[in-house]
C-alpha cells in the first residue's frame, strides 16, 4: 500500500469515527402515538404503538433511533419494531427490554459508499413505525 492510499484510509477511518460521535436528532419517540392493547390470554396482552418518523432530505446525521420509556412489560418477550414507507414494509427488527422496561434501537440513516466516497441516504422521508410489546393483562374480561 502506498503512502497516498494509507493517508486516505486513515483520514476515511477518522471521518467515520467523527461522524459516529455526532449526537443524533432523528428518532421515533412514542410520545405522539396511537396505542392499541389486545389481550392474548388471561395473563398477557399485546400493546401496539403506532408513531411516525420523519427524516429530512437534507439530513446529515448518520444514525436514527426508536426509544421507549420504562413502563409495564413482561420479561423474556422482546419488542418488535416495524418500519413502513406508506404501505410497504421497509425494515423489521426486535430488541430486548432493559431491566426497567425501556428499550432503544439505533439504526443507520445515512452511510458512506466506499466505492464512490459519497454519502447515501438509507432512510429519507416519512415512515410509519409500529412497535409491539407484551404487557401484563389489564382486562378482567378475558
Amino acid at each position: 500500500m502506498n503512502t497516498k492510499s494509507s493517508i486516505f484510509l486513515i483520514v476515511s477511518i477518522m471521518t467515520v469515527f467523527a461522524i459516529m460521535m455526532i449526537p443524533n436528532d432523528i428518532s421515533a419517540h412514542t410520545s405522539q402515538n396511537s396505542i392499541t392493547v389486545t389481550p392474548i390470554n388471561e395473563k398477557i396482552s399485546l400493546q401496539e404503538t403506532i408513531t411516525t418518523m420523519s427524516i429530512p432530505k437534507d439530513n446529515t446525521l448518520p444514525w436514527g433511533s426508536v426509544i421507549g420509556a420504562a413502563s409495564d412489560y413482561v420479561e423474556r418477550y422482546p419488542v418488535i419494531i416495524q418500519f413502513y414507507k406508506g404501505e410497504d414494509p421497509v425494515h423489521f427488527t426486535q430488541v430486548d427490554l432493559k431491566g426497567d422496561g425501556s428499550y432503544e434501537y439505533k439504526f443507520r440513516v445515512r452511510s458512506l459508499d466506499p466505492d464512490t466516497g459519497k454519502f447515501v441516504n438509507i432512510f429519507e422521508g416519512d415512515y410509519t413505525v409500529k412497535i409491539f410489546k407484551v404487557i401484563p393483562n389489564t382486562n378482567d374480561q378475558v
